[in-house]
């Protein structure tokens, strides 16, 4: 771990340490952001592995990619750690040239090492989000010639398409494209394991924050970076507390004892509205609410019951009840504000209509099934209202909740039978949800890529190729075309049952300023937050 002066190390030991007590000081200190938050997702730290929202937030706020964009607007795309690149004349390469003067945290200086290093252990430990890069013909054997040191401040990102240059450097923006300090990473590796088994619990970056511990299930600590190449933290911590339970989060907004609370429901942000202590922010975010159906399932696996389940989903009620203020019904994998996403909602609950297909599978009298649910206020609300307009139509499903660690690892190993889930655009091009949710290049159980449809056991070789042709069409208007008519048909065939699209709700003090909502979760920022 970074040194950090024992004064200040045990003060933040104190300050988590008060927070398992039931009465928190009335006021948070002026130096220190409190945040609560259901953070159960996290999984762990390591850049090459987080896959998972609140993970993604932290990184976001602790690493540095080579490339990032204006929140306000994703087109204006601009160099982080890169000071510049040239796409070569074939298409087939990028080259970067890392910016001059900066550090990570530990004072080590960031050099082209430390890219090709970054992006190299990413492919080869393979994790999660791997196919992010793979996607462009890297694999652990070819990638040391992939991703190429050509100088002390410079590389060449290689490719075996000339993909659109946009879709690479927004794939570079993802977490699995952040930047780890090397010769510290290296100086915790143990057999061969690129310090993966450290990594995930430390820290090894160069963003706004350093992260000073996590303790699954209760806090993340986080503190400013002062070798931090741009403008320095206002807060020198940032804490994030584990408070699932939305109601608490309202009370302790309103006492005064965290910041921010970020998983208020909606009875909490209407009770909070003529507060003149608080604020309610939110953002349009690119995730999408889904249920997956695992094709493993005997029952699932029907053309007709896939179809029948998208009108056994009381959208609009949900939206303007449990969820009101916090989506918009939406029933597309792309997310309103992506190139080519479609607006069109063909479903809404029919129960009669919903039996007609049950009927025509040969299902007339309905079907038991189990569903995972993540056991969040919201999820749960969610996940009961499906209950029960699910059982009008015969269908009975038993409720399986667990924290979110739990539902995800069980998800990953499809050994669900229906998984509710949120999904986030790992970065602002269309492939990013077109690669999940509609392509599966292998389905067999031991498959190297594992995106959503292969979690789903859905084997789509023909939708697989039409996603794979709209990545390489040049023209902006053709490419839109292409994802309209690719999504029309998910909509008729898949096992997705894709619900609403997601606004992010946080309540904060008026004395609070400077939270950054973003499109996607690792651009939600804190670093410019003043008190």
């Amino acid at each position: 771990m970074l040194h950090v002066p024992k004064l200040i190390a045990a003060a933040t030991v104190a300050l988590v340490a008060g927070f398992s007590a039931p009465a928190v000081q009335a006021e948070t200190p002026p130096d220190t952001l409190i945040q609560a938050w259901s953070i159960d997702d996290v999984i762990s730290l390591d850049p090459a592995e987080v896959f998972e929202f609140t993970a993604s937030e932290i990184l976001g706020n602790s690493y540095q990619g080579l490339i990032g964009y204006d929140v306000n607007d994703v087109s204006n795309i601009f160099g982080v750690i890169a000071e510049s690149w040239e796409v070569a004349p074939d298409g087939m390469s990028i080259s970067f040239k890392i910016r001059d003067g900066m550090k990570f945290a530990s004072g080590n200086p960031i050099t082209a090492d430390d890219v090709v290093y970054s992006l190299t252990r990413a492919v080869k430990l393979d994790k999660s989000p791997a196919f992010i890069l793979t996607q462009f013909g890297l694999n652990a054997e070819n990638v040391d010639s992939m991703v190429v040191k050509t100088g002390d401040m410079s590389l060449d990102f290689k490719m075996d398409k000339p993909y659109a240059p946009t879709l690479v450097l927004y794939c570079l923006t993802a977490t699995v494209g952040f930047i780890v300090d090397k010769n510290l990473v290296q100086e915790h590796e143990v057999d061969g394991d690129m310090g993966y088994n450290w990594l995930k619990t430390a820290y090894a970056g160069s963003g706004a924050f350093t992260i000073r511990e996590w303790r699954a299930n209760e806090v993340v600590v986080l503190e400013r970076n002062d070798n931090f190449s741009g403008d320095a933290a206002p807060m020198m911590r940032a804490i994030y507390r584990h408070i699932p339970e939305t109601s608490t989060q309202r009370l302790l907004l309103e006492k005064g004892d965290i910041d921010i609370a970020r998983n208020l429901g909606a009875e909490d942000i209407a009770a909070l509205q003529g507060n003149p202590d608080v604020v309610i922010d939110s953002g349009v975010k690119g995730s999408i609410y889904y249920l997956g159906l695992n094709q493993k399932n005997e029952f699932l696996s029907k053309p007709e019951v896939r179809q029948a389940m998208k009108y056994l989903v009381d959208y609009a009620t949900i939206a303007d009840t449990i969820m009101k203020g916090k989506v918009n019904v939406h029933q597309a994998f792309l997310p309103l504000g992506f190139l080519g996403a479609l607006e069109d909602t063909p479903f809404s609950l029919n129960i009669e209509k919903a039996k007609e297909l049950l009927a025509a599978a040969g299902l007339p009298d309905g079907f038991s099934v189990t569903m995972d649910t993540r056991n969040t206020p919201e999820i749960t609300g969610i996940a009961e209202a499906i209950q029960q307009t699910m059982a009008q139509a015969g269908i009975t499903m038993e409720l399986i909740p667990g924290d979110g660690q739990q539902t995800l690892t069980k998800y990953r190993a499809r050994n669900h039978d229906i998984y509710i889930g949120r999904w986030g655009p790992d970065y602002q091009d269309p492939h990013t949800n077109a690669d999940t949710f509609a392509r599966n290049p292998d389905n067999s159980d031991d498959a190297a890529s594992k995106p959503l449809a292969w979690r789903n056991s859905w084997d789509i070789p023909e939708m697989t190729a039409k996603a794979d042709a709209a990545v390489l069409e040049a023209d902006a208007g053709k490419r839109a075309e292409m994802y309209l008519e690719l999504q029309r048909e998910h909509q008729e065939v898949s096992p997705f049952v894709i619900m609403f699209q997601e606004i992010e709700v946080l309540g904060r003090r008026a004395n609070v300023n400077g939270f950054v909502v973003g499109p996607s979760f690792n651009d939600n920022s804190f670093k410019a937050v003043t008190k």
